[in-house]
C-alpha cells in the first residue's frame, strides 16, 4: 500500500506520517510538501531514513511535477493536508489561499483520476460551517449543517470541499472528506494560539488575546485526529463527509489562563488586542456519524492533552526556537545540499 500525504511537513500532516508509519509499518508513505513558511522538514528528521518513507519538495499546484510523482509511485491512497490555513494571513492575502486550497486540490484529484487512486481523502475544517452563537450550547455542527463561511481561508476550504464532491459525482472519483475542529499537540506551528502562548509565556512576553477572549473552540488532540483519518481512508464510505470533533469546548481566555497556571506565569502577561475581522464566536462539532459508522471517539481529554502538549514544548525548545528565529527554513538546504 502506497499513500501520498500532501502537506506532510506541517503540523497535522507530520503527525499523520508518524502515526501511519507506526500503525502500518508495511505501508509506503510518500510525503509531498512545498516547504512554505509552515512546512518544517526538521519535523520529519526521525523518519527521513525510514526505507518506507520518501520526501518530495513539491507544490501541489505543480501539475507536471505531481503527474511525474504519481507515475513513479502509483499511489493507492492520497490524503490531502496541504493548505494555507491561517485566517489572519488569508485576510491579508486571499489569492494564495485560493491557489493552494482550490487549484492545488484540483491538480491532486486530476492525478488521482488518471492513475486510478482507490481513495482520495480531503482534510477540511469545521470553519466551513461558519460559527454558532455563544448562548446556544445545545447547537452543534453536523455533516448536514449548511456551509456558511466567514473568511477567505474558510471560503477556500469550502470551495475545495465542493470540488471534491463534484469530482465524486461527475467522474466517480472515490473520495471522502473529514472536517475537524481545532487541533493541538506536538509540532504545532508557533503562530497558532496554544504554541504561541506557551512560547511567549516561557519568554515572559505579552500574551495577545483577541477581543475579550470569549471565543469558543472545540479542541481535538492531533493524535486522535490522525486515528480518525486512518479509519476513514480504510473503512469510510465513498462520497461521504465525516465530522471529527474533540468534545472539548474551551474559551480562548480560559486556555491562556490554564497555560499560565501550568507554567507558573502571572496572568498579568495577558494583553487584549483588537479583535480579528469577522471573528467566529463558537465552533462545536457533533461526531456522532463517525462514531456510529466507524467506532471512533476522541481518546484525549483536554486537561490531559494540554499537559502533554506543554511538556512537549518544554522538552523540544530547539524545534520551536528555530522556527521563531527563522533558522528552520535553512534545514532543507543543510539536508540536501550535499546529496
Amino acid at each position: 500500500m502506497t499513500i501520498i500525504v500532501t502537506g506532510g511537513a506541517g503540523f497535522i500532516g507530520s503527525n499523520f506520517v508518524f502515526h501511519m508509519l507506526g500503525a502500518h509499518p508495511d505501508y509506503r508513505i510518500v510525503c509531498v510538501d512545498k516547504l512554505t513558511y509552515a512546512g518544517n522538514l526538521s519535523t520529519l528528521e526521525s523518519v527521513m531514513d525510514n526505507p518506507n518513507f520518501r520526501f518530495c519538495k513539491l507544490d501541489i499546484c505543480d501539475r507536471e511535477g505531481i503527474d511525474k510523482l504519481f507515475d513513479e509511485e502509483k499511489p493507492d491512497i492520497v490524503v490531502n493536508f496541504a493548505a494555507e490555513s491561517h485566517v489572519d494571513r488569508s485576510i491579508e492575502n486571499p489569492e494564495i489561499f485560493l491557489q493552494t486550497n482550490i487549484i492545488g486540490t484540483s491538480v491532486m484529484m486530476d492525478a488521482s483520476r488518471k492513475y486510478g487512486v482507490k481513495r482520495y481523502h480531503q482534510v477540511s475544517t469545521d470553519e466551513v460551517y461558519g460559527d454558532l452563537p455563544l448562548d446556544r450550547p445545545d447547537l452543534f455542527f453536523t455533516e448536514t449543517t449548511p456551509i456558511h463561511t466567514s473568511s477567505p481561508y474558510s471560503s477556500s476550504k469550502a470551495g475545495a470541499d465542493l470540488l471534491v464532491l463534484a469530482y465524486y459525482r461527475t467522474y466517480g472519483l472515490p473520495v471522502t472528506i473529514s472536517r475537524c475542529s481545532n487541533n493541538y499537540g506536538p509540532y504545532h506551528f508557533p503562530e497558532k494560539l496554544i504554541p504561541l502562548m506557551i512560547a511567549n509565556a516561557l519568554a515572559d512576553k505579552p500574551l495577545p488575546v483577541y477581543g475579550k477572549g470569549e471565543n469558543v473552540r472545540d479542541w481535538l488532540y492531533v493524535e486522535d485526529h490522525c486515528k480518525a483519518i486512518d479509519l476513514i481512508i480504510h473503512n469510510g464510505k465513498v462520497g461521504e463527509v465525516y465530522n471529527v470533533g474533540g468534545h472539548n469546548e474551551m474559551k480562548n481566555i480560559d486556555i491562556v489562563k490554564l497555560i499560565c497556571k501550568e507554567l507558573g506565569k502571572p496572568e498579568t502577561l495577558i494583553t487584549y488586542v483588537a479583535d480579528r475581522k469577522g471573528h467566529d464566536m463558537r465552533y462545536a462539532i457533533d461526531p456522532t456519524k463517525i462514531h456510529n459508522e466507524l467506532g471512533w471517539l476522541p481518546e484525549t481529554k483536554f486537561a490531559d492533552g494540554i499537559k502533554k502538549t506543554i511538556k512537549w514544548y518544554l522538552d523540544n525548545e530547539k524545534w520551536w526556537k528555530d522556527i521563531i528565529s527563522g533558522d528552520y527554513q535553512n534545514y532543507y538546504d543543510r539536508m540536501y545540499s550535499n546529496r
